[in-house]
């Protein structure tokens, strides 16, 4: 059906396009010359305004955004058959057709389906959460350029239709499941950030995970630790938030999902902080359990005046952000590997306690950008072993191991993939389905 409709537009909008020829080989008299200009101008005019609709699967129902998405790559696609088409059937006609005519009639043309790609492109420029910033900035500088233009415009259509078609797949799957609130626990989930980061308001850390639970059932608090501080220091801020959410909720437990340098701040928290009582299950997402040996080895060789030097302008740049204290080097230093194994002595598992772990692998450099791109390299050169960028994957193991995630192809899934840093819709791994699951399980539990 949708083939047929975007056909049937084709079809309208090429006779509107050749107006000017169609018109004089015909000989059409005024009156139906005019009907004729005015019912095209109205489908040309509608179809502008609502592609999606008129050519294809587009509803009421479907989200604005998502209209506008799909439309721009509607418009895109269909002006590109219709330059096609306007091509072959000048190759085709043009022995028998009035130059002047031909001339102005192909300008008339042009203009009308530029204006539709146009449109299309903008569309897509404004609207598109997953083309990037450099994406966009090469197309508005590429534009005029042949050939390049052209794959720009297919490489940024390629990516808004994917973007389209997940969240419209998406949107689907929570209508299904919005009775059954699959993500609601018996306990609430408190997510524990990494290292280097916050629990800021106005960007979370965890992208859109978060916002899907909830949208699940799931009951979502956050550990709120500084960005950077010694194990032992973020344990003691992680306890204090524990304790706050159970007080005032009654809740009795958690369920702690925590990624990253979170996991080693819970672990403690829980067996050294006494927090065992109030925590049901912990799971760490690509959590450096035995340490990065790579860390040990670049903080031997970097200069310590450097080391210095980065550590205070990290601190000071942290402060004015919110954190009260930040220690940089306290921070790095407890995810060595030398660290990992006086702290494995004393961070013993608890009973009572579900454990679990899960890791993710980057197949390449490119699977990532600045700075886990420049990390794998690192981690490849001084530990010989498979990462995500920053965690090498035997060390995330801890618990219950629930396997380390990988997609076909080169991509892979980073370290910060893994909390949807980017907000990026990666071909064969759903990040947001992938927690809904995880907070499924310990659902079904009884968690």
């Amino acid at each position: 059906m949708k083939l047929l409709k975007r056909t049937l537009m084709v079809v309208l909008l090429m006779i509107f396009l050749n107006y000017t020829l169609i018109s004089t080989t015909v000989g059409m008299a005024g009156g139906t010359a005019i009907a004729v200009m005015i019912a095209g101008a109205v489908i040309y005019l509608l179809y502008a305004v609502f592609p999606g609709r008129i050519s294809g699967d587009v509803t009421n129902s479907t989200p604005v955004r998502l209209q506008i998405l799909y439309g721009g790559c509607e418009l895109i696609l269909v002006s590109a058959v219709c330059l096609m088409a306007e091509i072959i059937l000048y190759l085709v006609f043009w022995p028998g057709m009035t130059v002047g005519r031909a001339l102005i009639n192909a300008i008339i043309c042009g203009a009308l389906l530029f204006a539709l790609a146009a449109e299309g492109v903008i569309r897509l420029l404004v609207i598109s959460k997953q083309v990037k910033m450099a994406q966009k900035l090469l197309l508005l500088l590429m534009w005029w350029i042949p050939v390049l233009n052209m794959f720009m415009i297919w490489k940024v259509c390629r990516i808004a239709r994917m973007e389209y078609e997940v969240e419209v797949h998406r949107q689907e799957m929570n209508e299904v499941r919005r009775e059954t609130q699959i993500c609601h626990t018996r306990y609430p989930v408190l997510m524990v950030h990494g290292v280097f980061f916050r629990d800021w308001h106005y960007f979370n850390y965890w992208g859109r995970i978060p916002a899907e639970l909830v949208r699940n059932g799931a009951v979502v608090y956050y550990g709120n630790q500084q960005s950077a501080l010694p194990v032992r220091e973020s344990a003691r801020e992680l306890k204090r938030q524990l304790l706050e959410i159970v007080r005032e909720t009654g809740c009795e437990k958690v369920n702690i999902i925590a990624h990253s340098k979170g996991g080693l701040d819970s672990r403690y928290a829980i067996s050294c902080l006494e927090a065992a009582p109030y925590v049901a299950s912990l799971t760490t997402i690509s959590t450096p359990h035995y340490g990065c040996r790579w860390v040990d080895e670049v903080l031997k060789k970097l200069p310590g005046r450097l080391v210095k030097w980065v550590a205070g302008k990290y601190n000071t740049l942290f402060r004015r952000l919110g954190d009260s204290e930040p220690d940089f080097y306290g921070a790095v230093y407890d995810l060595t590997e030398s660290y990992s194994k006086r702290f494995n002595e004393e961070a013993k598992n608890q009973d009572g306690i579900l454990y679990q772990s899960v890791m993710s692998r980057m197949d390449s450099a490119k699977s990532s950008g600045f700075p886990l791109n420049l990390t794998y390299r690192i981690i490849n050169k001084i530990q010989c072993c498979r990462s995500d960028g920053l965690v090498p994957l035997e060390s995330a193991v801890w618990g219950q191991y629930l396997g380390h995630l990988k997609v076909d192809g080169k991509r892979g899934i980073s370290h910060g993939d893994m909390i949807d840093l980017n907000r990026e819709n990666i071909r064969g791994f759903d990040v947001r389905e992938f927690y809904i699951d995880l907070i499924k399980g310990l659902g079904e539990r009884g968690l």
